[in-house]
Formats: structure tokens, C-alpha cells, sequence
């Protein structure tokens, strides 16, 4: 393997080999705590301008197959993983992690530090970064370039905060996901794309829902033509705060009383929907194992994460407060479900109006799989309609 250096916004230079393709990759470096479930990882695409330092020590243990995608690309900007499998080992595997990363052209690095580099961010925050190899850590004379330039290119490089990434992973075209043979249609919902996983609809459609997916660009007109049961609005990269066209047809599908469920940037956007602020976190939640307790049951559950901004409601006290946005003409809202490793806000539930939200992923097709009721409550939403 060839030389290869991680290289942090703050100077942090992090050497190890080449992994994947070998090039220079920029974005926002953050960190994923998932023992298992890479290639739903990779292919996740709320990941969109990101580098992703798995905590895992050994990836690419069971190569990737065909069947595990969450869409029809790796969508990461990097993967830095300490020790990569030298040779995959499963019944499903096609092909190494190594070989889809190049074939794909995925810069990676492998052979550092991912526990310091996870410490690091967790002390520093997530922040831009650069993975460098090949013809990028040497000039045209064959002398290595100065990490003072590499350093340079990072802080050339966008920030995540102001970034609208959702129409660059959205589809181009609507499709339709039917329920499978067998099962009777129970329900219409019409699926806003801002980064939709495959596993969602597949979710809804066992269900007995048909499911219309429709691009990002969807009018509130189109999607009163489809006469849906319900609304979703689904997970996504970028800043919530960059949305523009997204709020209003949101606001368009609640004034209408149209049932809405939304997952990650799905929620934040109904956060500000309904006139609350969100922020940016620290380092972020990402993995499959963040315990949140739905204050509903009382229960804890296991679940997957992938967001690094939030909904700024109060959570000090289980009182319900009254939407900002006109003048309070969406009624009373409740925080539903609070994460306990920080009590950041994960779900939303409005009192007055058919809405409800969660930051997190019930469609985790990885696991876990504690959240999956959420389907199940947005059909009795519809249903109760």
C-alpha cells in the first residue's frame, strides 16, 4: 500500500496507507461508533460531503454484496478505518470493500489511529478535513508536498454549516414502491426524497402502503394531485437551516391537515416548520447503539443515528409549548423522545395537528430495530384521519 495522510482542519495530520482510490478527498470528518453495518454506511446518503472514521477496528470483514445498498452509490466523501480486511469472508460477498472503494473512486485511508483521531474530534468537534494519497501527497518532481498546502486545501474547503446538500442526493425521477404481492393497499403516502434510504418505503410497503417517492423539487400542487393519506419527509445531508422550498410545502401539507411523519432532516425540518431553531452539534450522532427513551411508554430504545444538527426545544419540563411560527397557528407541541447519552431532542409530536417527527432511523436496516413501531403509528395517524 502506498503513503496516505489524514489531514485536520487544525493542523492534526494523522499518516497511514492508501485505502480505496487514491486521489485527495475534502469535507467534514466525523465519526461513526457502528460495530456492524458499513456498507448501509457508505451507501447512506445523508453522508454526502462527509469523511467517516469508523471506531471499529476491523472493516470489510464481509466484503460487499448486492442486496445490502441503502442506494445506488457510496455517497461518503472519505472512510478511514484502522485495519481493513485483507480478505472478505461471506456467502454474499461480491467483491472487497477495498475494490468497491476504488471502483468508485472513494480516497480512503487505512493503518491510523482511529481511537485518537475519535478523541480528537470528540475534544475539538467535527470539523473540515482532507484525506491525501497517491499523486496528491507528491508534486510533479516527486518531492512530498508540504503539509502547510494540504492544510491550506482543508480550509479551502466549504464548512458544513450553511451547506443545501439535499438536491444533490435527491432523484431525478418519482417512482413508486408497491406492497408486496399478497398484501392489500391500505394507504397512499406521497415520500419527499432529500436523501431517502431504500429501506423506508420497503418499510411502509410491508405494510400495505404504496408509496410515491417524489424529487425534492415537488410542489405542494403535485403532491395534492397524488391525494396521499400522509406525508414523509425523509433523512438527508446538509444544514436545515439552507432549506428553503422544503418549509413551505411542509407548511403547505400541515395547513392542509394531511398526516406527516419525518425521520432525521425530515424532523429538523418540521422543527422549523413549526418555528423552532436548530444548531449544530458538537461532534454529532452517528452508529447503531444511542439509547433514546420515548417518553410516551417510558421506554428505552436502542437506535441508529446519523445527524449532526438538532431541534432547539426546551426539555425541561414534560409541559407541552406552543409553535412560534404564526403566531401559534400550528397549535401545542411536545418533545417525544430524548436522547440519554446528551438530552438532545430526538422526536416531535404535535398536539393540535397530525405531524410527528424523530431525529433518528426505525428504518435502520442494520439494526437496530427497537424503532420500527414509528410505521406503525404513522399509519394509525393516517387511519385516525
Amino acid at each position: 500500500m502506498s503513503r496516505a495522510l489524514l489531514v485536520l482542519e487544525d493542523g492534526r495530520v494523522f499518516p497511514g496507507q492508501a485505502y480505496g482510490a487514491r486521489g485527495r478527498t475534502l469535507g467534514e470528518i466525523v465519526f461513526n461508533t457502528g460495530m456492524t453495518g458499513y456498507q448501509e454506511t457508505l451507501t447512506d446518503p445523508s453522508y454526502r460531503g462527509q469523511i467517516v472514521v469508523m471506531t471499529a477496528p476491523h472493516i470489510g470483514n464481509t466484503g460487499v454484496n448486492d442486496e445490502d445498498p441503502e442506494s445506488g452509490q457510496i455517497w461518503v466523501a472519505g472512510y478511514v478505518v484502522r485495519d481493513p480486511a485483507r480478505l472478505p469472508s461471506n456467502w454474499r460477498s461480491r467483491r472487497s470493500l477495498d475494490d468497491e472503494l476504488a471502483g468508485q473512486g472513494i480516497v480512503g485511508i487505512c493503518a491510523v489511529d482511529t481511537r485518537a483521531i475519535t478523541l480528537h474530534l470528540r475534544e475539538r468537534g467535527a470539523m473540515r478535513a482532507g484525506i491525501f494519497s497517491g499523486p496528491a501527497v507528491v508534486d510533479a518532481h516527486g518531492r512530498a508536498v508540504p503539509v502547510e498546502d494540504l492544510v491550506d486545501q482543508v480550509l479551502a474547503s466549504p464548512p458544513m454549516a450553511g451547506r443545501d446538500l439535499a438536491g444533490e442526493v435527491t432523484t431525478e425521477m418519482p417512482y413508486v414502491v408497491e406492497p408486496p404481492a399478497g398484501i392489500d393497499t391500505i394507504a397512499e403516502v406521497v415520500a419527499v426524497d432529500l436523501g431517502i434510504k431504500a429501506m423506508t418505503p420497503e418499510l411502509l410497503a410491508a405494510r400495505g402502503v404504496r408509496v410515491h417517492v417524489v424529487p425534492r423539487s415537488v410542489t405542494f400542487a403535485q403532491i395534492q394531485a397524488l391525494a396521499p393519506d400522509g406525508v414523509f419527509f425523509s433523512n438527508g445531508p446538509g444544514d436545515p437551516a439552507a432549506a428553503g422550498s422544503e418549509l413551505e410545502v411542509l407548511r403547505a401539507v400541515l395547513d392542509a391537515g394531511i398526516p406527516f411523519f419525518g425521520i432525521c432532516y425530515g424532523s429538523q425540518l418540521l422543527g422549523r416548520a413549526l418555528g423552532f431553531d436548530t444548531y449544530k452539534l458538537v461532534f454529532g450522532h452517528r452508529g447503531v447503539n444511542h439509547p433514546v427513551l420515548d417518553k410516551a411508554t417510558g421506554k428505552v430504545e436502542i437506535t441508529a443515528h446519523n445527524h449532526g444538527f438538532a431541534v432547539a426545544m426546551p426539555t425541561d419540563s414534560d409541559e407541552p409549548v406552543v409553535a412560534p411560527y404564526g403566531d401559534g397557528r400550528y397549535g401545542r407541541v411536545e418533545v417525544s423522545h430524548i436522547d440519554l447519552n446528551d438530552g438532545v431532542v430526538e422526536g416531535i409530536r404535535c398536539l393540535d395537528i397530525p405531524a410527528f417527527s424523530v431525529q433518528y432511523h426505525p428504518e435502520a436496516a442494520a439494526g437496530p430495530h427497537d424503532a420500527q413501531y414509528l410505521f406503525d403509528r404513522f399509519i394509525d395517524l393516517m387511519q385516525a384521519g
